[in-house]
């Protein structure tokens, strides 16, 4: 028998090609004694129950089914589950991290850092598309023989300059906040878990949300989904974004009450992009399809080859570090699993 650690590799040969790079997968099969699933069919948690045992670490990704009792019960030495996707909710349920995970100290590692990234770059060219008006100009040109649209006004408080709030210091709006430094903005952050001290060392100013809707220029939201977020933001905080504002959402469209979105959009004041709505897809006759300052894009923000790619690569980093006695970055801090996405 191999003395490498063992590894159980839950995902599909089509999700092992979207987030490792070429040669990635195999550096981790060479590195550890991987039993690998890498077919087109995704396993079920009784599969992955029969397969886990004398596992020291599992990998799982999108699609992987929750974890179960009998996962851990054949994986006594199980050390690190590495999760080559985002939220971890979908295979640790609340009772299996306060039965099994937590009391072993199981490291539990989510490669979301990687598709913040993507997300981030997202929210950036969102934030620009919609308050320079682009689709509107460019829709304009090709479907009138006119040249230049007097609807929107093509000068304004654009991104440079600007005071730019954003909801949440989650990994997203970290790495937004580092995109955004050559934009030379003032930005305003809303995080009841960001401290002072870590607000100073992001060079950003901490306030409550209703001051970050009354003096941004542009608001970009990337709250997880929880109780405490649903309809966070509502008919109050939309009422003190000013004319002109835009308002960007790259997160869950739980966080925004669409009923107040759809009254404040219907009003003209504000320019809005969604890549996220509740429910998901829109529906075919909600309103906020048939209004040209709010655009619409099916949840793709997260996508890129760049951010997938740093999936396979972090993922593989996370089980060289555990098994080496090192902390493992993008670890999931399990003392408060309640309260992230």
């Amino acid at each position: 028998m191999s003395d490498r650690q063992r590894v159980l590799y839950v995902c599909t040969a089509g999700h092992t090609q979207r987030v490792f790079r070429p040669g990635k997968y195999e550096e981790m099969c060479g590195l550890f004694d991987v039993t690998e699933n890498n077919g087109p069919e995704g396993w079920s948690s009784e599969d992955v129950a029969e397969r886990a045992g004398g596992m020291d670490a599992i990998v799982t990704g999108w699609g992987a089914p929750p974890m179960i009792p009998e996962v851990f019960e054949a994986a006594p030495n199980l050390r690190i589950i590495a999760h080559s996707a985002g939220s971890v909710h979908g295979i640790i349920p609340d009772e299996i991290a306060e039965r099994f995970v937590i009391p072993r100290a199981i490291t539990v590692f989510s490669a979301n850092g990687a598709i913040a990234t993507n997300v981030a770059e997202s929210a950036i060219g969102m934030l620009l598309m919609t308050m320079r008006h682009w689709v509107h100009f460019s829709n304009y040109i090709h479907e009138t023989p006119h040249w230049r649209s007097g609807f929107y006004d093509y000068n304004g408080v654009f991104l440079l300059g600007s005071t730019v709030g954003v909801v949440s210091a989650s990994k997203v709006g970290r790495e937004v906040i580092r995109l955004l430094e050559p934009w030379r903005c003032e930005i305003l952050v809303y995080d009841p878990y960001l401290s002072d001290e870590d607000a100073e060392a992001m060079g950003v100013e901490r306030v409550e949300l209703n001051e970050l809707f009354e003096r941004s220029d542009h608001v970009t939201v990337h709250a997880p989904r929880t109780p405490e977020t649903e309809k966070m933001i509502g008919d109050e905080q939309l009422s003190l974004l000013r004319d002109g504002a835009t308002l960007v959402n790259t997160s869950r469209g739980s966080v925004i009450d669409h009923e107040a979105l759809l009254r404040h959009a219907r009003a003209r004041r504000i320019h809005v992009c969604l890549d996220v709505t509740t429910p998901e897809p829109l529906e075919p006759t909600s309103p906020l399809r048939q209004l040209d300052n709010v655009l619409i894009t099916p949840h793709v923000s997260g996508a890129g080859h760049y951010g997938y790619h740093l999936i396979g690569d972090q993922t593989v980093q996370a089980l060289v570090d555990c098994f080496a006695g090192r902390p493992v970055e993008g670890a999931v801090p399990m003392d408060r699993f309640e309260t992230i996405a």
